[in-house]
C-alpha cells in the first residue's frame, strides 16, 4: 500500500510539473507563463468566455486567472467586451495577435500530446483518460466529504 501511494503521488507531481515546464518552455518565446497559455489556449479554442468560465476550464484560482488576464490585455492578447465594474462576468475575447498566438498553442498542443501518447494504442490511451477522469472525480469526493 505504501508503495502505491508513493508512486501514484510522485508521477502525479512529477507529471505536473513537466506540464508546467513544457508550457513555459514553449512558450517563452511569447514572455507567457503557463497560466496565460491555458488562458490563451481556451478563448481561443471556445471564441471567447468570460473571467469565471476561465477558472472553471483551467482549474485556478480566481487571482491567477485576474493576473493572467491583465496581463494578457496589457499586452495586447485579448480585450474585453466591456467597461462595467462587474468585468468577471464580461466576455473576454482575442485579439489578433491573441488568435494568432492561440493558434501556435494549438499546434504545440497537439504535438506534444502525440509524443507523449507515443507507445500507446488509441485503446489505452482511452482507458488512461478514463481511468484519470474516475480518480479525480473520487478525490473531489473525498474531498468533498472533509467539508
Amino acid at each position: 500500500m505504501k508503495e502505491r501511494f508513493e508512486t501514484f503521488t510522485v508521477l502525479i507531481a512529477k507529471i505536473s510539473r513537466n506540464i508546467r515546464r513544457i508550457k513555459n518552455i514553449e512558450m517563452a518565446e511569447y514572455d507567457l507563463r503557463a497560466p496565460h497559455i491555458s488562458c490563451l489556449y481556451y478563448l481561443y479554442i471556445s471564441n471567447g468566455m468570460t473571467a469565471t468560465e476561465l477558472c472553471e476550464r483551467c482549474e485556478e484560482d480566481k487571482a491567477t486567472i485576474s493576473r493572467s488576464i491583465d496581463y494578457l490585455e496589457t499586452n495586447g492578447y485579448l480585450t474585453c467586451e466591456t467597461k462595467s465594474a462587474k468585468r468577471y462576468k464580461a466576455p473576454l475575447v482575442l485579439t489578433e495577435k491573441g488568435r494568432e498566438v492561440g493558434e501556435q498553442i494549438l499546434k504545440k498542443v497537439n504535438r506534444v500530446l502525440d509524443e507523449v501518447s507515443a507507445g500507446l494504442t488509441e485503446e489505452e490511451r482511452i482507458a488512461f483518460y478514463r481511468s484519470l477522469a474516475i480518480i479525480s472525480e473520487n478525490l473531489e469526493s473525498v474531498m468533498n466529504s472533509y467539508v
